[in-house]
């Protein structure tokens, strides 16, 4: 009795599989269910990278008076993008029909997500499910940005806008069979559409909203270097799950060798952070190591698939090295108040990383490789053009977004509320009782 009504199951799922027109979806229901225990597991691992992760790092790096305020905005951007995406998020980037630059709302409210995606062992739902984890942690990480000077309304508003009129569209193009992907361009797990673009924007906020009162003569120490590192800890586990579950299957050559290669990046853009540090300053801190790490976990993410762990050691240091002075650089030279350093650490990590695995990802080293030499020139230009592209769009949909939402919701805190501290100012709460 129970063979005949799992046949019988399995016969109406077969029937009600909604008949795609497209080739990249077959209405099927044949998945494996080992590569869909590792994604939903995946899934959470990435979640977890987003609250209590990022928000834990973030927060540790900020003065004490505003450390709620970033765990409420990451907190409420995780809502409203968690909603965005099962609404019309996912099928702008991943439905079936549609363009090479934006799909459609056939897969509204995830709406006939019950066929299995050419090439994958997973069903659709638990695709988009993992994908809603990337979409909802790339614009909490431009949080880091617009701390302790944003308003709580502008930035909620603003990172809805910009999941759909930005993170979507991108994802449509690198990972969504769109324009960019066809030309060849390679992104294992985000460098381009999760790292370049919140790293690109998170610039571009930093010079609109302006440096906060004090920058740069007064020195802003996080309040919490212990909750930093906590948090970068949660991050870098919850790293494999973001790159060892982009392999989109629980295999040695996919997700063991990504997770293998994402952590040795972090290892030794750690190690590089701190002797960097130790040589200049004459002292290695925690928060040198944490800001390490995640420079290296962001330069490796694009690469993780491609590279060997050759390959991911090189790009380790390489990240370590310049995401260090790319600090500097944008606060000391360039006087950019990008509050929690995104873009010299999300953005330029993630962007070195996807140029050079044209490079890294040589056979030599353990990598996939691209044939001769005139291969990894022809991928190297590719990888070029993509990483342009993304950070010019980034950009200027970042500029009308943030300055159309301005129009109704002020996007800066009062001088006063910015010296008082937004968490009691904007939350009536604070996080640390002192008296």
């Amino acid at each position: 009795m129970r063979v005949i009504l799992k046949a019988v199951t399995m016969a109406l799922a077969l029937l009600s599989a909604p008949a795609f027109g497209q080739d990249n979806v077959i209405a099927a229901t044949v998945t494996d269910s080992g590569d869909t225990a590792w994604i939903l597991t995946s899934s959470a691992l990435v979640l977890m990278m987003t609250l209590p992760g990022l928000a834990l790092f973030y927060g540790g790096l900020v003065r004490a008076k505003n450390f709620l305020s970033v765990l409420i905005q990451i907190g409420a951007i995780t809502a409203i993008v968690s909603l965005l995406w099962v609404m019309i998020g996912y099928s702008l980037a991943f439905s079936s029909d549609g363009g090479e630059y934006i799909g459609t709302l056939q897969n509204f409210m995830f709406n006939q997500m019950f066929a299995v995606r050419e090439g994958q062992s997973i069903g659709e739902l638990v695709f988009g499910l993992f994908q809603m984890t990337f979409a909802i942690i790339t614009p909490a990480l431009i949080v880091g940005a617009w701390a302790e000077r944003a308003r709580f309304g502008w930035t909620i508003a603003f990172s809805a806008l910009w999941s759909l009129l930005v993170y979507a569209p991108v994802a449509r193009w690198v990972w969504g069979n769109g324009f960019l992907a066809a030309d060849g361009a390679i992104d294992f797990a985000g460098g381009i559409v999760v790292h370049t673009t919140a790293g690109v924007s998170a610039l571009i906020l930093a010079i609109m909203l302006g440096k906060r009162i004090g920058f740069p003569r007064t020195l802003m120490l996080p309040h919490s270097p212990a909750l930093t590192v906590a948090g970068a800890g949660l991050l870098w586990v919850g790293w494999f799950g973001f790159n060892g579950g982009s392999a989109l299957t629980a295999s040695d050559l996919g997700a063991a060798s990504a997770i293998i290669n994402t952590h040795i990046a972090a290892s030794v853009a750690a190690l590089v952070w701190m002797a960097i540090e130790k040589v200049k300053v004459g002292k290695s801190t925690a928060v040198g190591f944490a800001t390490g790490a995640i420079a290296g976990l962001a330069t490796i993410t694009p690469a993780a698939g491609v590279v060997g762990p050759g390959g991911a050691v090189i790009l380790g240091a390489i990240a370590g090295f310049a995401c260090f002075f790319a600090v500097g650089f944008v606060k000391g030279k360039l006087q950019i108040d990008d509050t929690l350093d995104v873009f010299a650490v999300h953005g330029v990590g993630g962007i070195l990383g996807s140029i050079l695995l044209a490079i890294f990802a040589s056979e030599s080293l353990g990598g996939v490789g691209y044939g001769d030499g005139a291969g990894m020139l022809s991928q190297l230009w590719v990888q070029l053009k993509a990483v342009g592209i993304v950070a010019v769009f980034s950009a200027v949909m970042t500029l009308i977004i943030g300055y159309m939402v301005a129009m109704i919701l002020p996007m800066r805190v009062s001088q006063e509320a910015e010296r008082d501290g937004l968490d009691i100012t904007s939350h009536g709460e604070r996080a640390w009782d002192l008296d």
